[in-house]
């Protein structure tokens, strides 16, 4: 039986490999360290459990709306007020199975064959994906690492064509951790307007920010920009629920409409319970939220002072989410592999540290390590790539 063209034109991950071997290897009882999680490491604060838990005994297990609750998207125009000063109908607001779904469903409803969408690489593995699924064309521009991974407003000029439909920022990053300034973002914006081009604005880590950055959403900076801009969320990773699935896009209610319509003949409706426990997550507590950026804060300090010492080994120092995008280039050179992909693939073998490579992300000189786990086990990890980089250099 011969597969659909579309899905046989999906690239596979590059992680694929190095997740099959680590997997194989603790099934083979070595000890693995691994530094590629994308979620945090912490538990659903407990008062959103107990709320979700007590939906169920009071029979909220039933369908409801295509688009959510109702009272779940009041929660959450409530949340884009308060946090940035946002107006939104309920309208304008669609609930989805995780900030992934969000984006699928957004690609499917506003791409024809052939529209272009502009990505920024570094990029999140998903995002090309997801617009070759709706028939679309990634066009890759590239932040430099020496701007932080970011793209400015010349760079996206450039690239746009008269195919392009829209841009897909990510802010902070996954896998950089940067974060675009409000007058970046301004003048992205400005010819995002001037050219009719769409703003996907995935802001799915803007909780997470340190060394007292503030998080702009471009939405924010004008109303026609307001207009402009799909915004995508969710509680993955500020609330620690990744497991629950659920996301959400604010914007055009056109456009959130032809979602709902579309997540009608396929999800039906995002889990009733876990919705439930995403009216918890908004309308209650934020403590836990807050203490959970702090942990990561400090990990990421210390773990980033730790990282740079190690031989030929340079990092940008991030302001958000939970990853570090290292550059190993020279490391990889002076140890004597041709590919950060070789290299990381040696590291798991000997030292048994799982890394994923930046080749997924489009950015093959770099690699991506995730700091939600427990601080020793990441020195651990980084003791251990350390005696592997002195070893391959003695070689030599």
């Amino acid at each position: 039986m011969n597969l659909a063209k579309r899905v046989e034109a999906l690239t596979p991950s590059t992680t694929l490999a190095i997740t099959a071997k680590a997997n194989a290897l603790k099934a083979e009882g070595h000890n693995v360290i691994g530094l590629g999680a994308g979620e945090p490491d912490f538990n659903t604060p407990i008062h959103i459990i107990e709320a979700a838990y007590q939906s169920m005994k009071e029979g909220h297990t039933k369908y409801t709306a295509s688009g959510g609750l109702l009272s779940l998207k009041k929660a959450i125009t409530n949340k884009l007020k308060e946090d940035q000063g946002l107006t939104y109908e309920t309208s304008e607001i669609i609930v989805s199975t995780g900030a992934k779904h969000s984006l699928y469903s957004l690609f499917q409803a506003i791409i024809d064959e052939g529209d272009e969408v502009i990505i920024p690489i570094p990029y999140w593995v998903s995002y090309p994906e997801q617009v070759k699924l709706a028939g679309g064309v990634p066009v890759y521009v590239e932040g430099k690492e020496e701007n932080q991974f970011k793209i400015t407003a010349d760079d996206l000029k450039t690239s746009i064509t008269k195919q392009t439909k829209a841009l897909v920022l990510n802010s902070p990053s996954n896998p950089t951790g940067s974060l675009y300034t409000a007058d970046e973002l301004k003048a992205i914006g400005e010819v995002c307007l001037q050219e009719d081009v769409l703003i996907i604005s995935d802001e799915i880590y803007e909780k997470l920010i340190y060394g007292g950055a503030k998080h702009t959403s471009i939405a924010e900076l004008s109303p026609e920009l307001k207009e402009q801009t799909i915004i995508i969320n969710g509680l993955s990773k500020s609330h620690a629920m990744t497991g629950w699935r659920i996301g959400f896009a604010a914007g055009n209610a056109k456009i959130i409409k032809a979602m709902t319509n579309l997540d009608s003949h396929s999800t039906s409706n995002p889990t009733t319970i876990s919705q439930h426990g995403a009216l918890a997550a908004y309308n209650g507590t934020q403590e836990p939220v807050e203490e959970m950026r702090q942990a990561f804060e400090e990990r990421m300090n210390k773990v980033y002072e730790r990282l740079i010492t190690l031989p030929g080994i340079s990092c940008v120092k991030p302001n958000g989410a939970f990853y570090l995008f290292p550059n190993a280039k020279e490391a990889v050179k002076n140890t004597g592999f041709s590919t950060v992909d070789e290299w990381v693939e040696a590291i798991l073998e000997e030292e048994k540290v799982a890394l994923v490579p930046g080749s997924g992300f489009g950015a093959p000189d770099n690699v991506r390590l995730s700091y939600a786990t427990s601080l020793d086990t990441i020195m651990e990890a980084l003791d251990r790539i350390e005696r592997f980089i002195v070893r391959h250099s003695k070689k030599d």
